[in-house]
């Protein structure tokens, strides 16, 4: 059987102007991870549009597309396409568990929710010539499931080849986050195997890696075990946490001395009003000083993530964010405009106040206003955002920043990390079209390795004791 897995991309592939380097970091990774449960003789291709034009020439057995929601309106075409074709077409994904009768429109079966388990009955029904209309997460569960089917991934496409995912979902319900939209109010975090995690990392070539997980932190007990076991292994990796995870006890410190460098990490508001509203109750309450202290002290750099227009933000609120942020030493930042979900609690509320301005889904991409803003008008959160990026990432902006740092090391590596990310996209559009991107991955692994070479000797006399007690975790993992 002749299989095609395709991810449509999230804005125009063909424009020089959306093809920023975060569309060329990852592979697609869930699509590899469907390939894994195929028969060894059936012939799989896998295209990511972000990276490469899509041959749609082909004949293909059997179609299946990711679907996000401002890639909806691509993948629809993509589909419409192969079934007038006469091929079989499959969506999955986010959009398709937001809006399934609108997804169900263009393909001839859909997939609701995060079950890989509904796939593979999926494809028994598609060989027995009696596939269903519609599959639903039924069994939720990464422990027994296949490994991705790495073999098809063009590496050399990516900056970060190496991701991987250990757990799924979050235990937290933000009301903006999909996670609560796509899991349909059942089990919404899980997690594998330690020792199957340990054997996936062992087996990536080269150093660095980055977990694509929404909280690898989400369970303190798999995720000590986790770092333990990573131990020695000489990896460089990146994440994504909550700041309560930060300042819990020893946990941070596992996951440097495992190899931790760099850390994503929502703050998303320095309000306290916009935190109840949102029900981010995780952040409540916490320093987020003592968070990126915490960080810093480890020699892990800061990804902080923040969201503009939630009800309690005015006019001041993008200057307030920024002066803080470059003043904490935050490396790098990334900026949201509140962007309400389909299915999530966000839009629920948004909609009845008759607040949602329209639903082009190609515009539901956090750097438009698609909702009437409580306190600014939709003009003014626009600018407001871009005006962000701007302060944030001038160069005044990252010297000042790098000057926090306590030592010359570490403020090199913060000019050329932030100012990487964000001053050279030109050449980055250069390196992607040119498919050079992968020999960029030394330069990443330098500036990661560097930030980790302070000596800390009373960090590690600290840690020296936790280890002990994480040890037990480590021998039972789960």
């Amino acid at each position: 059987m002749r299989v095609k897995l395709i991810l449509p991309a999230l804005t125009e592939a063909s424009s020089p102007f959306w093809r920023p380097i975060k569309y060329s970091l990852f592979p697609p990774l869930g699509l590899a991870t469907l390939a894994g449960y195929l028969d060894p003789d059936d012939e799989i291709v896998i295209q990511d549009e972000h990276v490469e034009r899509l041959d749609l020439d082909d004949a293909p057995d059997l179609v299946a597309i990711q679907v996000y929601i401002t890639s909806a309106r691509r993948a629809y075409e993509i589909a419409d396409h192969y079934r007038r074709k006469g091929a079989p077409v499959a969506l999955g994904g986010l959009h398709v568990t937001a809006l399934p009768d609108d997804a169900a429109q263009h393909a001839d079966t859909i997939f609701i929710g995060p079950d890989e388990g509904a796939w593979q009955q999926f494809l028994a029904d598609f060989r027995s010539g009696e596939p269903r209309r519609r599959y639903s997460s039924a069994e939720r569960a990464l422990i027994g499931t296949p490994r991705a089917r790495r073999d098809l991934i063009k590496r050399h496409l990516y900056l970060v080849p190496n991701s991987i995912v250990v757990s799924r979902g979050c235990p937290h319900a933000c009301d903006f986050c999909y996670k609560d939209a796509f899991f349909h109010g059942g089990k919404s975090f899980y997690t594998r195997a330690v020792d199957d995690a340990l054997a996936e990392i062992a087996d990536l070539p080269g150093k660095h890696l980055y977990f694509l997980d929404d909280h690898l932190f989400g369970d303190p007990r798999f995720a000590a075990a986790l770092f333990v076991g990573m131990r020695g292994m000489g990896r460089l990796w990146q994440a994504a946490a909550t700041v309560k995870s930060i300042l819990q006890p020893d946990l941070i410190e596992h996951a440097a001395a495992s190899g931790l460098r760099s850390l994503f990490v929502g703050f998303e508001t320095l309000s306290a009003a916009n935190l109840r509203e949102q029900h981010k109750y995780q952040n409540l309450n916490r320093d987020y000083s003592t968070a990126i202290r915490r960080l810093h002290d480890l020699g892990v750099m800061v990804n902080a993530s923040f969201v503009f227009g939630m009800d309690h933000d005015d006019r001041t609120v993008f200057e307030r964010t920024v002066e803080w942020a470059i003043a904490q030493g935050i490396e790098t930042a990334t900026f949201h405009i509140l962007t309400p979900y389909p299915g999530t609690a966000l839009y629920a509320r948004l909609r009845a106040q008759g607040r949602i301005l329209h639903h082009d889904w190609n515009l539901y991409d956090t750097r438009h206003v698609v909702f009437q803003p409580a306190r600014m008008t939709a003009d003014e959160l626009e600018n407001g955002y871009w005006r962000a990026y701007r302060d944030f990432y001038r160069w005044g902006s990252i010297l000042q920043g790098a000057w926090t740092k306590d030592c010359w090391d570490e403020r090199l590596r913060h000019v050329v990390y932030a100012a990487g990310w964000k001053k050279f996209e030109p050449l980055w559009d250069w390196i992607i079209r040119a498919r050079r991107v992968s020999n960029m991955l030394p330069l990443l692994e330098n500036t990661l390795t560097g930030f980790g070479k302070r000596d800390r000797s009373d960090v590690a006399a600290t840690f020296s004791h936790s280890t002990k007690a994480a040890q037990p975790l480590a021998q039972n993992r789960i």
